[in-house]
């Protein structure tokens, strides 16, 4: 197998990898049709009319939130190479567009795991999101249920999935779960008990990183009381009195209430150390243990090499997300896009192979779709959403990129998501690096 130019490879794709199939979907009738979103900012609140894009969320983030929150939400591991090649990635590839087509009809509706989805993408899991924004895990599963879309809770969330689930039926749930059979087992009872029906197990956190940028900016779990904690909470007053005190007056302390059967430790104690679990022992063999508990949907999220895609399909998963955690556990991780061609063509059509990672715009959604990708995952930028302006910034957020696939499509010239394929990719001439796609083989 060896590496080829960009153009070559994208080329090959299109000639050697049949359209996929699990994505179609019927054009809605023209009542039911989604109307070109613009930047009409009718019925939106005039504290969120200033939101346009995705990223502006960030920007906004980074002053609402004390230093410690805003970066651990934002950075990466190391020297943030695998974050920052996440969003890298996406500009090495362009649009060939068509023209004269009539997509008055088009639809960005998918099918996914016998389920319909109003879009292409959900709510990436983001741990301790009740933290950074007042109530976080529901205010997230409420926004992706109204808006038609899937969201995966966090298993270092601070909310019990119980309520959860109960506000959101709909809500996927991921765990990270040890090499120990004896916490694994109760765990899967729990969950199943509250009505999961899509359990996603994350796979890349055998070894804690090296988050460098957490301990510059104060931050661990559990976090330590201590001045510089407190001075950042006093000089973020929409934080303290929106988020903060009213969790504290109204819920208590929160806990990290999801890693195992029983809560585990606060968030805040000066002496509690948080239980990580024999995570380095788990294995395949645990996982024919969990296919086997786990009688409704498996997910296997953390996947980055074709091999172990294969296993994991061999072994009974009903889908897979390629993911590098955002960045955050192996710096220098390679962008999942990179390898998404090649976890592709090991798995065939069997399952749907999703992807996250640096999306931020839908031209970013349509290329990852185009490369093959049956649905994506959107997280940071959601959480930014919920920590200003709770349900209504993220449910604003999801109106805009949603949006934007819709015109995206439009542009393109298509009616759906399963038109979309490399036949409206390129390689941009003068990208510094080319794309490690190997689909092509020798």
């Amino acid at each position: 197998m060896i590496m080829r130019p960009l153009s070559r490879v994208v080329a090959g794709i299109a000639r050697s990898r049949p359209r996929r199939v699990l994505q179609r979907v019927q054009r809605p009738p023209n009542g039911n049709r989604m109307k070109t979103p613009t930047h009409n900012m009718a019925g939106v609140p005039a504290s969120l009319s200033r939101f346009l894009s995705l990223n502006d969320f960030e920007i906004a983030a980074r002053r609402h939130l004390p230093k410690p929150l805003f970066e651990y939400i934002s950075g990466g591991a190391e020297d943030n190479a695998a974050r920052d090649d996440n969003r890298a990635v996406f500009r090495e590839l362009g649009f060939v567009t068509r023209v004269m087509r009539n997509v008055s009809d088009r639809t960005q509706r998918v099918e996914l795991l016998g389920r319909t989805y109003q879009s292409p993408f959900g709510i990436a899991p983001m741990g301790i999101s009740a933290l950074m924004a007042y109530r976080g895990d529901l205010v997230l599963a409420r926004a992706a249920t109204d808006s038609g879309i899937p969201m995966i809770m966090s298993g270092s969330s601070l909310i019990p999935l119980e309520e959860v689930i109960r506000a959101a039926p709909g809500t996927w749930f991921q765990a990270y779960l040890p090499g120990e059979v004896a916490k694994i087992e109760p765990l899967i009872d729990r969950v199943l008990r509250a009505g999961v029906e899509t359990l996603v197990l994350t796979v890349d956190t055998a070894v804690l990183a090296n988050r460098e940028n957490n301990v510059r900016a104060g931050f661990s779990t559990t976090l330590r009381p201590n001045l510089r904690l407190a001075m950042d909470g006093l000089t973020h007053p929409k934080w303290l009195l929106g988020t903060a005190l009213p969790t504290l007056l109204r819920h208590g302390m929160p806990h990290f209430e999801n890693s195992s059967a029983s809560r585990g430790a606060p968030i805040l104690s000066a002496k509690a150390v948080r239980d990580f679990g024999a995570k380095d022992h788990l294995n395949w063999d645990h996982l024919d243990l969990i296919r086997r508990k786990w009688n409704r949907t498996l997910v296997i999220k953390g996947l980055m090499n074709a091999e172990d895609a294969r296993i994991a399909r061999d072994r009974g998963v009903d889908g897979i997300i390629v993911s590098n955690h955002g960045g955050r556990q192996l710096d220098g991780t390679v962008s999942p896009l990179r390898t998404l061609p090649e976890v592709l063509d090991a798995v065939g059509s069997s399952i749907p192979v999703m992807m996250d990672c640096g999306i931020r715009r839908g031209t970013d959604v349509l290329k990852a779709l185009a490369l093959g990708a049956h649905f994506v995952f959107v997280g940071r930028p959601f959480l930014y959403a919920a920590s200003i302006g709770g349900e209504q910034a993220v449910r604003h957020a999801i109106r805009i990129l949603a949006g934007e696939v819709q015109r995206n499509l439009g542009l393109l010239g298509l009616m759906n998501i399963g038109e979309l394929s490399t036949d409206q990719l390129r390689a941009l001439s003068g990208t510094s690096h080319p794309l490690d796609l190997r689909s092509v083989r020798s």
